[in-house]
């Protein structure tokens, strides 16, 4: 059973959950789990002065992801930062390059789950992860986000992320804040379903 984590992380928060996803993953018996990043878009330059290519020097090592391996996989956990609400514009790229996996049918039936991060509380987690969704419904993916018998969504002693639909984490503006251990769990929780629901789904 393959699940594949790919990912776009611009500072390492998505990056961190990503790893937790993982983790959760693993946690299943037969479950190989491997992660993969989307190529960057943005020039060195503009990585240099934003801080983010010394950053990105922390998950250099984790290959990148090719759009017609996602087929090989059974399972594929998507993570990316939002923007304005949305996707980044590196997945976003690398989703508009899966059209002859569309067109072969694919992806039909295998597993897809969305994780992401945001500056603010409501920076658009919610509609970063169910826009997220219509790809991989146009791709006839079988969706799985985190139920809330993970009693960690409804954590109200702390400002924290996590959502139904996917686990999040909060950067602030600056990108300071690290994922919370309410959110890594979270993460985790949202590995351990999808390889769950995958293994019931190929026997």
């Amino acid at each position: 059973m393959r699940i594949d984590v790919v990912f776009y992380s611009m500072y390492g928060h998505v990056y961190t959950l990503a790893e937790a996803v993982a983790e959760g993953a693993r946690e299943h018996p037969g479950a190989d789990v491997n992660l993969y990043q989307v190529p960057e878009l943005m020039p060195d330059e503009a990585l240099e002065r934003s801080g983010a290519k010394q950053a990105r020097q922390a998950f250099a090592h984790v290959p990148t992801a090719k759009p017609e391996q996602l087929g090989e996989a059974d399972a594929i956990i998507f993570g990316t930062p939002t923007r304005f609400g949305n996707m980044c514009a590196q997945m976003r790229n690398f989703l508009d390059q899966t059209g002859s996996l569309w067109a072969n049918g694919a992806l039909i039936g295998k597993v897809g789950s969305v994780f992401t991060s945001t500056a603010s509380q409501h920076g658009g987690q919610e509609t970063t992860l169910t826009s997220f969704h219509t790809t991989l419904l146009h791709h006839g993916m079988i969706i799985v986000g985190v139920p809330y018998s993970e009693q960690r969504l409804v954590n109200m002693d702390e400002i924290t992320g996590g959502t139904p639909y996917g686990a999040t984490t909060i950067t602030r503006g600056d990108g300071s804040r690290q994922p919370s251990e309410n959110e890594l769990a979270i993460a985790r929780t949202q590995g351990q379903r999808v390889a769950e629901i995958t293994k019931k789904m190929t026997g």
